[in-house]
């Protein structure tokens, strides 16, 4: 496992199909290259992390996906279409939605307002009534905290914002970036619980995490990036007690 594999690992969700896939994905900024040639399959069903070290790509992976990056090399195709260069409202039209780092809410608005941004393309009222209960019954302290102003709710409850306003969308796959950024050990577990129950009720996710114990612990797969290129892939369980791994990423535990 010192390199990527060719081909996916065995074990990979039974054979599900794949929903994302990138190839010698290569993004710069100005003269910066911050990703030189990544290539990740997502395939339905899973959750997929990536982890790695500030400024490793994995951001700009993400946004470079989501639309708000146009890519200098390369092809990302979802459900078999190429997206790379789309918009990004084209690319949440298709079935692809993020919650950001450092979660841009709205904080003048209320929270449901916020939810209601995150349909912004729909218009199927009963369907977002329901999808907004959905989210209620995810996160039910915004179901406490309906007309509160988003931005004097605390950093916990803003992630769990985040995280609603995308699934809104009723996205096929939901991209999390830095989930449990600045958040106590409590609500880290909190969210990562709820990930992995937004998962098995049939989301597909795409995950980057700093906090790679915790990523590696609920992805069925995983990807290491180092300085903009795939170093290591594996099941979450074979980087987590892979040697380079737990030394570069997990303190040596």
């Amino acid at each position: 496992m010192s390199a990527p594999a060719a081909e996916p690992a065995t074990g990979r969700q039974g054979g599900a199909p794949v929903v994302l896939e990138v190839q010698n994905l290569q993004v710069s900024y100005g003269n910066i290259a911050a990703v030189k040639g990544v290539s990740i399959a997502v395939h339905a069903g899973e959750i997929v992390s990536l982890i790695g070290s500030n400024g490793a790509g994995k951001s700009t992976t993400l946004r470079t996906i989501s639309g708000l990056i146009a890519p200098r090399k390369g092809t990302i195709r979802f459900q078999g279409e190429e997206i790379q260069g789309k918009p990004g409202h084209d690319v949440v039209r298709r079935g692809i939605a993020q919650s950001p780092e450092g979660r841009k809410i709205f904080g003048r608005m209320s929270v449901a307002e916020n939810l209601e941004l995150g349909a912004f393309q729909r218009n199927d009222r009963d369907g977002i009534k329901t999808d907004m209960e959905r989210v209620f019954d995810l996160f039910p302290r915004l179901r406490e905290r309906q007309q509160q102003r988003a931005g004097t709710m605390s950093g916990g409850e803003q992630q769990m914002l985040a995280i609603g306003r995308a699934l809104m969308a009723r996205p096929r796959l939901l991209m999390l970036d830095e989930p449990s950024l600045g958040l106590a050990p409590v609500l880290v577990d909190l969210i990562l619980e709820t990930v992995e129950a937004i998962n098995r009720e049939g989301t597909t996710i795409l995950m980057v995490e700093q906090n790679a114990l915790a990523a590696l612990g609920i992805a069925h797969y995983a990807y290491v990036l180092e300085s903009g290129r795939i170093k290591l892939e594996g099941t979450g369980s074979e980087l987590a007690k892979n040697d380079e791994v737990r030394q570069a990423y997990l303190g040596g535990a």
